[in-house]
């Protein structure tokens, strides 16, 4: 576990902005005339590339139909999310971090330009050395983007850590054959986190960086 890469999620595991996905989804939903897949149904499906995600929360919707869905998703996304927050302890781990020379990452399921909008809103950039997003690679749980941070930064699977909030998250880093954690701060609860294996599950961010930081020292 010596540790040279971190690749974070970015929705529900730095940003906390499960509530306001949910909630989009299921007003695009309403907005193009099809039934509210309700929130859980709506939560489980953030982490995914935002059309995947829509035709999951809205079987049976035509292709024209998701192209109304993700329109109508990012208006009511984009209306509120300057007004989403980090999530308490994220600032200071990447600081931590990046002083002991670890290279952090993300791969999301936002586009690239939902991305650098987040960071924007966040000022967060100065954080991350590198990024993959959904209209660049496939989505998760395909292991392209994990694939291509390593190959990137030369790094091979033994020294990458993924930390997510859903099992997307951890069926993409089993994927790429490197070690995942996971936050109990997103879409998916502790009982669905457990059934994809992993190494540990910590219930915030706080929690999660001493152990991160005791491990990275421990082996460095």
């Amino acid at each position: 576990m010596t540790y040279k890469m971190v690749v974070f999620d970015w929705d529900g595991t730095i940003l906390d902005s499960t509530g306001a996905i949910t909630r989009a989804i299921q007003h695009a939903c309403l907005d193009a005339g099809l039934p509210d897949p309700g929130e859980e149904i709506a939560s489980y499906v953030i982490g995914l590339g935002l059309s995947d995600a829509l035709r999951h929360a809205a079987p049976g919707a035509s292709e024209a139909q998701i192209a109304l869905l993700v329109e109508s998703y990012r208006k009511h996304y984009l209306s509120k999310d300057h007004e989403l927050e980090l999530f308490s302890g994220a600032i200071p781990l990447l600081k931590q971090l990046n002083a002991m020379g670890i290279i952090c990452t993300v791969a999301t399921g936002k586009s690239r330009q939902g991305l650098n909008r987040a960071m924007a809103n966040s000022d967060t950039a100065r954080y991350f050395m590198g990024s993959r997003c959904a209209d660049e690679c496939h989505s998760k749980p395909h292991p392209q983007m994990i694939l291509e941070l390593m190959e990137e930064f030369d790094i091979d699977a033994a020294h990458v850590v993924m930390i997510g909030d859903t099992t997307h998250d951890l069926n993409m880093a089993n994927a790429a054959g490197v070690h995942a954690l996971s936050v109990q701060t997103g879409a998916h609860p502790p009982k669905l986190l457990n059934q994809v294996p992993h190494l540990q599950s910590f219930r915030s961010i706080n929690e999660l960086a001493p152990w991160l930081i005791q491990t990275i020292s421990a082996h460095s």
